[in-house]
């Protein structure tokens, strides 16, 4: 039994017609027939009932569909799978990620997998969250490591790598410094140090504070721990920034608010490369074992 004569089987079966099949596969009449009559006398059963108006499966043509669908889908399967290899060996892969990916050394991971699929072509860009996402969507990216965004097309698949709490970032002097939690309300007024709409925690944080007045904007983690230090303004900040400075005070927060959460997104279906890639992300974020 061959794979063709299966394909000439299912294609007479779904067309009910020998003439309709041979054209949809782009064979000939006869040569379609004689393949169908080799399978039946393999077979040892009639799968099709003929007669000059119609064609129609018989009970043993009817058992066999199902199992001729399923065994023509496992080899393209098989064929998707080499594929899949030879796009690792020998594709591209571009990427995107945040400034901090604090769940991961995104580096280390790379170099690992650099090693392991040296031909693989390999483009990094740091951006802002919904810029990352919406370029993935877009096809000018096969993966992006960012912030969850709060809506995102539907061309990408977003899945979770890791979570933590917010926290407020303030200067050593300032007058919440020493509060042991500090309630949302108790922000009103302050002047916040951000991020650029669109870029890290922005959007969460309006969730939780609402109303306030951003009087800076910036695009990198240092240079906001930098001008809060100085007093400035206050932020609110995932904990994971807490390790980065001394120079900042970081209170909790009174209220239970929603967490700061790090995703993976990706092109569904994703490709090869980016599949193998967030593999050793979650596996270097401790999310799946080896």
């Amino acid at each position: 039994m061959e794979l063709r004569q299966l394909a000439y089987f299912v294609a007479v079966a779904e067309e009910c017609h020998f003439t309709r099949a041979a054209k949809r596969l782009h064979v000939a009449q006869s040569g379609l027939s004689a393949s169908v009559r080799s399978l039946e006398k393999e077979l040892g059963a009639d799968l099709f009932v003929r007669n000059t108006r119609q064609v129609r499966l018989t009970p043993a043509g009817t058992a066999l569909l199902t199992e001729a669908r399923r065994t023509l889908a496992a080899s393209s399967a098989c064929v998707d799978a080499v594929a899949a290899v030879q796009g690792l060996l020998r594709g591209s892969l571009t990427l995107g990620t945040l400034q901090c990916l604090h769940v991961v050394h995104l580096p280390t991971v790379l170099a690992r997998f650099v090693s392991t699929y040296p031909s693989l072509d390999i483009e990094l860009r740091t951006g802002g969250s919904g810029e990352l996402t919406a370029m993935v969507a877009q096809g000018k990216l096969d993966v992006a490591f960012v912030a969850r965004p709060a809506v995102h097309p539907d061309e990408v698949a977003v899945a979770p790598l890791a979570s933590e709490p917010m926290m407020l970032a303030c200067a050593p002097t300032h007058r919440l410094a020493s509060a042991p939690r500090v309630p949302v309300a108790a922000l009103a007024g302050e002047r916040f140090v951000d991020f650029a709409p669109d870029w890290g925690p922005r959007d969460l944080v309006d969730s939780v504070v609402g109303n306030r007045h951003v009087a800076l904007e910036v695009t990198d983690v240092h240079s906001l721990l930098d001008m809060v230090a100085c007093g400035l303004g206050v932020a609110l900040v995932p904990q994971s920034f807490s390790v980065k400075t001394d120079k900042v005070q970081f209170v909790g927060l009174a209220e239970k608010v929603p967490k700061w959460e790090t995703v993976t997104v990706t092109a569904a279906p994703a490709s090869a490369a980016a599949t193998a890639l967030v593999a050793d992300v979650r596996r270097a974020a401790g999310l799946t074992s080896r």
